[in-house]
């Protein structure tokens, strides 16, 4: 009986060390369970996801480019059964990093550029490795309202004029009237701003921060209806949201090529940029549903992105997002 006792006891000892060893509860591990929702029958060889079974809330946030296609993957997701919350806040791809990776306050961070290696470095000091997944190919449209019936192409050098020193239409092209250029475009933290300044002022932003009758904003909402309201105005911004508006804008040929999908696929339109999601590893084991979100994001995408405006990704990229998601979730589920 006494040797039935003492088994009894070191057994207790034994199991209760884990938890108060050095005075600290360990952390618990993930529990298969919570990855209830993976299932068979998974697309381009990720797993299968089930949103009835999946729970918990999803922060997201960033840019406002890939912010209406996060929102169709959402409302997707939630259609399909998700019961959580998906937010996802529309700050501009440099806030969306700032948040994700200063504040950690997000699980995902939306971007139409690359993540920076100081926001990398950033990340690294709240114990985030930021992890990249393509989702889709913007075109960037320069657009001027329907009622501007004279400018139709620019060349990349008529472009940078027009969005810095030119004061008038006609110092861009002496048929086009003597009316003066008002100007609308994207904040600073914005990674369409980004974009442009890099593509057409070769990273040099003060040229366009410079230029008389600007507006800029955050919110691309507010910039179409902006160049909506005059003949004479001009901004750019993703190419979904001329898209929502093209009875009421009209998109500008670059160097002669305009911007379609034969354009962005043949890499002769020359504004079209890639699109992405970050996460990180940590953040999908811990956080099952945002593992699942991107899951669904990543095997779903194409059959969502041309209907919000925008272009399927390379095959190859989306390839290689899948692969990062199966790398990160080696073992977990």
């Amino acid at each position: 009986m006494k040797k039935l006792l003492a088994a009894i006891l070191a057994s207790f000892v034994m199991m209760t060390l884990p938890v108060f060893a050095g005075g600290a509860k360990e952390p618990e591990p993930v529990q298969k369970n919570t990855f209830s929702w993976v299932e068979d029958g998974g697309v381009a060889g990720l797993p299968g996801v089930n949103p009835l079974k999946v729970s918990g809330n999803i922060i997201t946030a960033g840019s406002s480019t890939v912010y209406p296609l996060s929102e169709r993957m959402a409302e997707r997701f939630k259609q399909e059964g998700y019961s959580g919350v998906i937010t996802i806040d529309s700050i501009g791809s440099g806030a969306g990093f700032e948040r994700f990776t200063v504040a950690g306050e997000t699980d995902i961070a939306n971007a139409s550029r690359a993540i920076k290696a100081k926001e990398i470095e950033a990340a690294k000091q709240i114990g985030r490795n930021p992890i990249e997944f393509r989702v889709g190919t913007d075109a960037l449209a320069v657009v001027v309202s329907n009622q501007n019936t004279f400018a139709k192409n620019l060349t990349k050098d008529e472009l940078a004029k027009l969005f810095s020193t030119a004061s008038t239409w006609s110092e861009i092209n002496p048929a086009w009237p003597k009316e003066k250029i008002q100007r609308f475009i994207p904040g600073t933290d914005s990674g369409t701003f980004d974009y442009f300044s890099e593509e057409v002022f070769k990273n040099n932003p003060q040229p366009m921060l410079s230029a008389q009758n600007l507006q800029l904003s955050e919110d691309d909402n507010i910039l179409v209806q902006g160049i909506k309201g005059s003949p004479y105005a001009v901004g750019f911004f993703g190419y979904a949201y001329y898209a929502e508006n093209a009875d009421s804008l009209t998109i500008l040929s670059i160097n002669g090529v305009e911007a379609s999908k034969a354009n962005v696929d043949n890499g002769t339109y020359p504004l079209a940029r890639p699109l992405y999601i970050y996460s990180d590893e940590q953040i999908m084991r811990t956080k099952p549903q945002v593992a699942a979100f991107i899951d669904f994001y990543l095997s779903y995408v194409n059959e969502e992105v041309i209907g919000v405006g925008y272009f399927p990704a390379n095959e190859d990229e989306l390839e290689k997002g899948r692969q990062a998601w199966l790398k990160a979730m080696n073992g977990t589920y």
